[in-house]
């Protein structure tokens, strides 16, 4: 009879643990499904944020460049062939020796509004950075800068350039693009530098310049400080980080630091929602 109570026992107490176990079974596979589901919806949310991110990239550079476009079309080759043409109808009032020379300068005007056109050819666009890669992609601004005569630039490079891929070096570019706009309009600045350091394990573009400079608490905080806090999540975006620093009179610095080995989409899957 005691035997009888003992394995009657024992048989409830293994079907009680058996249950147990089913239901941790069952609810530690309900919990690794939650948890694999919130990952992939997470994942997909954030590769959408992503493509977004580059589609908005292109838009803005492919606007920055037609903006450019515009403004040498109207300014510099319009102006030339407009004189070009002044010029040329006054040649039946002259003499045989002023009408070549007349001319012979028109001749040159119009090669340097070919010249012109040439250059706007080669503009930057998506594809162009893709194809130059971003150091000549960031030469080729700061030359046109130079040229417009509205700032002085500086590009030193360290290290041994290498490609960052074409969808990280777009945001870079763009990165660099809002934070010359910035200095352009906002800081008064004469002086620009920018710098590229390649290292293996780190890459850092810095831009500096010598303008008016800010409280940046004040402008991170405000809605005029949209580009700045823009700079930041597009660092974030592409697995890197933004320092900025600036102080009235004091001009304006913006590094931007990232692993090149790392991988290149949300590393980790988590990274800074804002300017460090």
């Amino acid at each position: 009879m005691f035997q009888s109570q003992e394995n009657l026992i024992l048989i409830i107490v293994g079907t009680i643990l058996l249950l147990l176990m089913g239901i941790f079974i069952v609810g530690f596979m309900f919990f690794y499904q939650r948890k694999h589901n919130a990952y992939v919806t997470e994942r997909s949310l954030m590769r959408l944020q992503f493509n977004e991110e580059m589609l908005k990239a292109q838009v803005e550079v492919q606007e920055q460049t037609l903006n450019h476009i515009s403004r040498e079309i109207h300014d510099n080759i319009g102006q030339v062939l407009s004189f070009v043409k002044l010029s040329l109808s006054s040649l039946k009032t002259l003499d045989d020796e002023q009408r070549h020379k007349k001319i012979d300068d028109n001749r040159e005007l119009i090669a340097q509004a070919i010249s012109d056109l040439r250059d706007l050819s080669k503009s930057l666009s998506f594809e162009r950075i893709k194809a130059i890669g971003l150091k000549d992609s960031i030469n080729a601004e700061l030359e046109r800068l130079e040229k417009s005569g509205l700032i002085q630039t500086a590009f030193n490079i360290e290290g041994e350039p290498y490609t960052l891929g074409p969808e990280r070096e777009l945001v870079l570019f763009r990165i660099f693009q809002e934070a010359i706009n910035n200095s352009l309009k906002y800081s008064r600045a004469q002086n620009l530098n920018i710098g590229l350091n390649y290292t293996t394990n780190l890459f850092i573009l810095s831009i500096e310049d010598d303008g008016d400079g800010f409280l940046l608490a004040e402008k991170l905080n405000d809605s005029g400080g949209s580009g700045l806090k823009n700079i930041g999540n597009r660092a974030a975006i592409i697995g890197g980080h933004a320092a900025l620093e600036s102080k009235p009179g004091n001009g304006c610095s913006i590094k931007i630091t990232l692993d090149p080995l790392a991988e290149q989409k949300y590393v980790n899957r988590t990274y800074p929602d804002r300017a460090g």
